[in-house]
């Protein structure tokens, strides 16, 4: 044990938890135990999750909401009743107010498309006003671009400051009386970022927008209170908080929900269909059309199930102090430099950084020969790098399997990327 790590408190049982996720007894490269570090990017999944999956499959496997046969029933209450857990995991006020899409992109793009077909006062046109930051995912720039582009909407954004946070310095500048709606990241992907939503949140509601919050990089990682956020739209992904791929959330306000168009229109999001007309189902059935991610809804709230057991305060916690530690040694790299806040107070636990002048895909690929695998790139935040002037960056991210032992099986790694590059 480094000295680094003496008084480290509020790790979980990493021990236990570990062996619950099969993929973490793998080996790689000529018998390599691997050591994940990329769980920003997609996290690994329990024994609990893939058994559910299974058992889906196995024995309830049918559509929902259509068939009045057994297994059909039990496919709908299995599906529904993962929206209901979700509702709790996230304190909704109303199960309606959750509705599934394939991706935190999908229910961003579902956002920007409802606001762009919305009558007023909702409707987003060439006299309002888009705001975004600098420190997007792609996916919660890009949907907002498309609707600028559409409706003459003037786009607009927070930039950072150099040490990863939001500049607001004008923050009465940028959101204004003609701002339409505001939308943010709750903690960045790539600079670790837990963004001031108090601040944020007060200044749009002076002036009347509408606020949509991007918590893919939240929802996994802390408690997730959509009632406490007090945000109109919050979208999250179930890959990230050890869920399948394919699943995504979106909630909504129940009456901006009642209001807004639908984006897809098929089946199951009607009430009556006409060669002249068509009425819509209530939410959350108006905007899930066509056949839905079942299995993967079912998946999800197992994956919600165990994080709920293990609580998410005692994640939070456990997170905290393993950043807490890799910040600590990854600064006594020598020509390490962290891309984003250099403290363990108010981030996430995704750290980027560079080192001297050797590219991230080169210590990426290095690492990898070590069982170590981290993500390099822009990580689909390429506005980041541009504000800093990097090409790219190496991302080392945490979660609650992580052990003090993997950070310092990086830091032992990036010695030797250093060696190896002379």
């Amino acid at each position: 044990m480094t000295d680094a790590r003496q008084g480290l408190t509020g790790l979980l049982d990493t021990e236990a938890i570990r062996k619950d996720f099969p993929i973490l007894d793998r080996t790689v490269h000529d018998g390599k135990k691997i050591v994940y570090l990329d769980s920003a990017a997609t996290s690994q999944k329990p024994r609990q999750v893939l058994d559910a999956l299974n058992e889906y499959y196995e024995q309830h496997n049918a559509n929902v909401h259509r068939g009045v046969y057994t297994i059909a029933e039990e496919a709908t209450a299995l599906y529904e009743g993962a929206r209901d857990k979700v509702a709790a995991f996230i304190n909704a006020p109303s199960r309606d107010e959750v509705i599934f899409t394939k991706n935190a992109s999908e229910s961003l793009n579902l956002v920007a498309n409802m606001l762009g077909w919305a009558d007023e006062p909702y409707r987003v046109d060439s006299d309002t006003e888009i705001v975004t930051t600098e420190m997007e995912h792609h996916s919660n720039i890009v949907p907002w671009q498309l609707l600028a582009q559409r409706t003459g909407a003037k786009l607009k954004w927070f930039g950072i400051t150099d040490d990863g946070r939001l500049d607001l310095s004008d923050i009465d500048e940028i959101i204004t009386e003609k701002t339409k709606v505001v939308s943010f990241t709750l903690v960045s992907n790539i600079l670790g970022t837990v963004n001031p939503v108090e601040q944020i949140i007060r200044r749009a509601q002076q002036v009347g927008a509408l606020v949509c919050i991007d918590a893919s990089q939240a929802a996994p990682h802390m408690v997730l209170d959509v009632q406490a956020l007090q945000a109109d739209f919050v979208a999250f992904t179930g890959h990230k908080m050890v869920g399948p791929t394919g699943i995504g959330v979106l909630w909504g306000r129940q009456e901006l929900l009642e209001d807004l168009p639908p984006f897809l229109g098929g089946g199951e999001m009607i009430e009556t269909v006409s060669m002249h007309s068509s009425t819509y189902a209530p939410a959350p059935h108006k905007f899930e059309a066509g056949t839905p991610p079942i299995a993967q809804a079912v998946g999800l709230g197992a994956a919600v199930d165990y994080l709920s057991a293990i609580g998410m305060e005692n994640i939070h916690r456990h997170e905290k102090a393993i950043t807490e530690y890799a910040v600590k040694r990854l600064l006594d790299v020598p020509g390490l430099r962290i891309i984003g806040p250099a403290t363990a107070e108010d981030r996430g636990a995704a750290i980027s950084f560079t080192l001297g002048d050797i590219h991230p895909h080169d210590v990426g690929q290095v690492l990898d020969e070590l069982g170590i695998a981290v993500r390099v790139g822009h990580h689909c935040a390429r506005p980041v790098c541009l504000r800093y002037g990097i090409p790219a960056t190496t991302r080392a991210s945490f979660y609650l399997y992580s052990t003090p032992a993997e950070v310092d099986a990086l830091v032992d790694g990036l010695e030797h990327v250093r060696n190896f590059f002379g």
